[in-house]
């Protein structure tokens, strides 16, 4: 296995859509994602999509750790997987504003609306068909993936410029859009 090098915002492989994998059971599909895991483990990310390692095919891998879990079944914690050839559905209209890094643009953050809940499907390494209903984080981290593999960036996502913070600064607190109101600024007039 080897530690890959993840290309950063501005390199043209992040800018191109992904072409999908003709045979998900290939030994050389198998070598990208066990090498795609090392990286993502050593990077100590959440996913990682094909093209943020230099090769434009439709392949991501991701988890939803413990500690980004929610309570239902559907955003329960998740553990890897290698999703070949993926397609979103949305089930619902909503979105949710949530805070969003990226291995390819180191240090910050930006607030993102994400579809809520969501049913993703393609393949695994075996070549079986995977199908899935994501709410929450896991939802979140499955469409950040893939739109990788679309060309997107999640900053090209972002309804707000004011919600993009290097990581750091946040010790400071969140922006005053992303604060919570306290309990004062709630009550009635």
């Amino acid at each position: 296995m080897a530690i890959l090098k993840i290309a950063r915002m501005g390199h043209p492989v992040l800018r191109q859509v992904a072409e999908p994998v003709q045979d998900p059971t290939a030994p050389q599909v198998h070598a990208l994602i066990r090498n795609m895991i090392e990286t993502m483990r050593d990077a100590d990310g959440a996913g990682l999509a094909a093209p943020q390692v230099h090769v434009p095919r439709r392949v991501v891998i991701f988890h939803v750790p413990e500690d980004r879990a929610g309570e239902t079944e559907e955003s329960a914690p998740t553990p890897l997987t290698v999703l070949i050839n993926p397609v979103i559905e949305p089930l619902t209209e909503e979105t949710e504003l949530g805070w969003e890094g990226c291995l390819s643009v180191p240090g910050l953050l930006g607030a993102v609306p994400r579809f809520t809940n969501i049913r993703y499907s393609g393949f695994a390494p075996d070549g079986s068909r995977v199908e899935r209903v994501a709410e929450d984080f896991h939802a979140r981290v499955v469409q950040h993936e893939c739109d990788h593999l679309d060309g997107i960036l999640y900053l090209q996502r972002m309804t707000d410029m004011s919600l993009l913070v290097f990581q750091e600064e946040l010790r400071h607190g969140p922006p005053e859009a992303m604060r919570e109101p306290t309990e004062e600024e709630t009550e009635p007039v």
